[in-house]
């Protein structure tokens, strides 16, 4: 599929439209590169999500936080290093 485009601007960017009939969904994130004078785009390709769903029920003892137990007790910071043990 070869098709042409135009630049145009668009705030202080230069950008470029895509055809619909790429498929490509508005708010996909593209990684844009050169290579050898030409300019590539490929989408981003999200990290893979954690599947807990099969270890449910495998930890009986875990069980969720109520807001309460959310809530933690302001304390100071250590910025300097006051509280480190020092030889």
């Amino acid at each position: 599929m070869a098709k042409t485009t135009r630049t145009f601007k668009s705030g202080n960017s230069v950008a470029v439209r895509l055809p619909k009939a790429l498929g490509i969904e508005a708010g996909t994130e593209m990684r844009v590169r050169e290579e050898q004078g030409k300019y590539v785009l490929e989408p981003v390709e999200k990290p893979d999500r954690i599947d807990l769903t099969g270890i449910y029920g495998s930890c009986p003892w875990l069980k969720p936080l109520t807001p309460e137990e959310r809530i933690m007790e302001p304390r100071e910071l250590d910025w300097e290093g006051k509280l480190l043990k020092r030889d």
